[in-house]
């Protein structure tokens, strides 16, 4: 059934096997490392200019419908190509592939991390890992700004999502849904404001063949997203720990517009703060680790996931609530793209001339910037002091450290970081080993 509702390709392919597709994507998520830029320039080399299995108009055509869908649009891209070539089947090879390696090493990492808080050594590590994570949050806030903010009022609108943030503690979704508002209204009204260029308007509006299509995928996976969540709500009910990580990481799927790097503050926030399931420093490790394995930044969320389950792990084992919870995590954050692809691969061509998306897109990408300063900032002062409160102003409060409680060991190796990253141009994974390096010989001494 699931095959016959998204077989709708655009144009011929080359003729590509099943398990041509499936070397090429399982080599893929082996070697996926470097961010979402990275991997979508690997697929492009791979998939466009060396085997020619779409065309680059088409490949740039999905690119922007994945920026324009919540969900790590690499992994999306991924579904794409899969689904492009073999329909439903080849997409979920394709987006698996991309994803399973990464989430395995992850597993085993958020493991290790666990026996690590009982060792000093491995403690050190982290430290280091932790230290280095500040100048890499940093350096992506000044790419995405540098290709994000090319208008004043762009820059304005970054400035205001990260107010909103920072001081006035406006929940993400909302900030979300506000600027994708404005958006809407500057395409309409003024597109001079963003730069927006002109776009074509759709040739025809979608038939009922197309609205069938539609809602016969959303239901389809919709019910595939919500089945653990079902089967959880009848056994455990809605106070137990493996509901909460459900329904919280359901959630931030479907507002994780920008990256993952837009909602890990939010993220941080609800699991360090809302929830305890972790601290900031620990989510600040749980980022470093992210980033050196393999496939999206936003498997951070299994490392959440599976200390949320270790520390509540009634009625199982620690280790076994774990393993379930990241498990989960997993499922809830990467289903909803799946259900994005298949059911709006087939209509990129009517949705590439919608004026009011690419409006969408550039507002939400521009506070997208304000978002990333805010996490800065917030990874900056739980990294650097162990002492964080916060201030109040009357219709808000800012986070204010205890200067006093200032860690120089973080201080000194994150300047290293930088230094590496912007001076030397190292790359992350470099970065991060030296300053786990760094970690462990300050632990020694």
């Amino acid at each position: 059934m699931l095959v016959t509702i998204t077989t709708i390709p655009a144009s011929p392919s080359p003729t590509v096997s099943l398990g041509e597709l499936t070397r090429l994507f399982g080599k893929i998520g082996l070697v996926s490392f470097g961010g979402p830029a990275g991997q979508i320039a690997l697929m492009h080399e791979e998939v466009v200019d060396r085997r020619q299995w779409v065309s680059e108009d088409e490949y740039l055509q999905a690119l922007n419908l994945c920026h324009l869908l919540p969900g790590p649009e690499a992994q999306q891209l991924a579904a794409w190509v899969g689904w492009r070539l073999h329909g439903t089947l080849g997409g979920l090879i394709a987006g698996l592939l991309f994803v399973i390696p990464g989430a395995s090493v992850m597993l085993g990492l958020s493991a290790l991390y666990v026996l690590s808080m009982q060792v000093g050594w491995l403690q050190g590590l982290f430290f280091g890992i932790k230290a280095a994570v500040l100048a890499i949050v940093v350096q992506a806030l000044l790419r995405i700004a540098g290709k994000a903010l090319t208008t004043p009022a762009k820059r304005a609108l970054a400035v205001i999502a990260f107010m909103a943030l920072f001081a006035l503690h406006i929940p993400f979704p909302l900030l979300i849904l506000a600027a994708a508002l404005v958006g809407a209204i500057v395409a309409w009204k003024a597109p001079a404001l963003f730069a927006l260029k002109p776009t074509a308007a759709p040739t025809t509006a979608p038939t009922g063949h197309w609205l069938a299509h539609i809602a016969k995928t959303v239901f389809v996976w919709g019910i595939i997203w919500a089945a653990p969540m079902i089967l959880i709500l009848l056994t455990l009910g809605q106070e137990h720990v493996l509901w909460k990580v459900g329904a919280f990481f359901s959630q931030l799927a479907i507002v994780t517009f920008g990256g993952a790097y837009a909602v890990l503050a939010y993220m941080a926030q609800e699991a360090v703060s809302g929830f305890g399931w972790l601290s900031a420093g620990e989510m600040a490790d749980g980022l470093g680790l992210a980033e050196t394995t393999p496939g999206p930044l936003i498997l951070v969320t299994q490392f959440v996931g599976f200390l949320a389950g270790f520390r509540a792990p009634d009625p199982f084992d620690a280790w076994t609530a774990g393993v379930l919870a990241a498990l989960l995590t997993t499922w809830v954050t990467f289903a909803p793209c799946f259900l994005w692809i298949f059911a709006l691969a087939p209509l990129i061509e009517r949705m590439r001339g919608v004026a009011w998306l690419q409006g969408t897109l550039a507002a939400i990408t521009a506070a997208v910037v304000g978002v990333i300063a805010n996490l800065s900032i917030w990874f900056a002062l739980h990294v650097l002091f162990r002492n964080v409160g916060q201030l109040d102003f009357g219709i808000g409060s800012v986070w204010w450290p205890e200067w006093a409680t200032l860690d120089l060991r973080a201080l000194a190796i994150g300047l290293g970081a930088a230094f590496m990253l912007f001076g030397l141009k190292w790359g992350i994974i470099h970065t991060l080993a030296l300053c786990a390096l760094a970690g462990l010989a300050l632990n020694f001494l």
